[in-house]
């Protein structure tokens, strides 16, 4: 993923040396996990997104796009209309701070010369390409806040806990509308389908509540508590080895935003 972000990057500034049509955007909104705690597409506890980002336009129909991305994320089993979650009473809240190398293909021809209208004035477009991102799933328990992927909840051994930087594949859709002839609005919606199943820092199942003792010393005691919450709600039903998420389905997250992108320059190519 870490490559594949720096070929595309070098392609979109190495080739902007004949760029025609260059513009910066940001954009605002709200973002939805899905995964474990909220395999239903529930989009309980939305969160909050921003994005900046430069893009190229190659001509009327496709553009390259990188950018730097901000959302928030959070579930809870409490939220859940299952019974199975109830009982589990597992939750998480992360910050997730991502790159992003994207595509964009214009359903109409769009404007390519900065300050063409007309027929060039919108389109709707899709969008695909990938991304690497930063995340840290926390829990709070007795009132205070721990980041749950160095208690190892389901019973990893210090030093082989999952990597808090991830890759995703994007991908999305959304309309481009001219406002004047350097400003354009931007209605969107995007999803990361990620390579790990750990956003939520559950996926496997059940741990000896001992070993995760053993290896976490001093935090010991949080870790076990935090790897099996139903005691808090009910029956324990941690019992070591039962299914305690779906390992088979990674999760994932969803933006739907607007924002406003400005020209910033065009060149024109040189003739022979």
């Amino acid at each position: 993923m870490r490559t594949y972000l720096l070929l595309f990057f070098s392609l979109l500034f190495i080739q902007g040396s004949q760029a025609q049509f260059w513009e910066l955007g940001g954009m605002a909104g709200t973002s939805f996990y899905h995964g474990d705690i909220a395999p239903d597409f529930s989009m309980q506890s939305p969160g909050v997104s921003a994005a900046f980002f430069i893009r190229r336009n190659l001509d009327e129909r496709i553009s390259l796009r990188g950018g730097l991305s901000f959302c928030t994320l959070s579930a809870s089993d409490a939220l859940s209309n299952s019974t199975f979650q109830q009982a589990r009473n597992l939750s998480f809240q992360t910050e997730v701070y991502e790159i992003t190398a994207l595509a964009e293909f214009n359903f109409l021809p769009y404007h390519f010369k900065r300050g063409k209208k007309g027929p060039g004035a919108f389109s709707p477009y899709l969008l695909a390409g990938g991304s690497g991102f930063i995340f840290d799933p926390k829990a709070r328990y007795n009132g205070a806040l721990y980041p749950l992927q160095q208690l190892g909840t389901e019973g990893q051994e210090p030093g082989n806990e999952y990597s808090l930087f991830q890759g995703a594949v994007v991908l999305g859709a959304g309309i481009k509308i001219d406002i004047t002839h350097f400003l354009t609005l931007s209605i969107e919606g995007s999803t990361r389908l990620l390579f790990t199943d750990y956003l939520d820092d559950v996926s496997g199942t059940y741990a000896n509540p001992r070993l995760i003792e053993n290896y976490r010393g001093s935090l010991g005691s949080v870790a076990v508590a935090l790897s099996d919450r139903s005691a808090e709600v009910g029956d324990i039903i941690g019992d070591e080895g039962r299914q305690r998420g779906n390992p088979n389905t990674n999760d994932g997250f969803t933006h739907f935003s607007i924002g406003i992108t400005y020209s910033i320059w065009s060149l024109n190519c040189p003739t022979y």
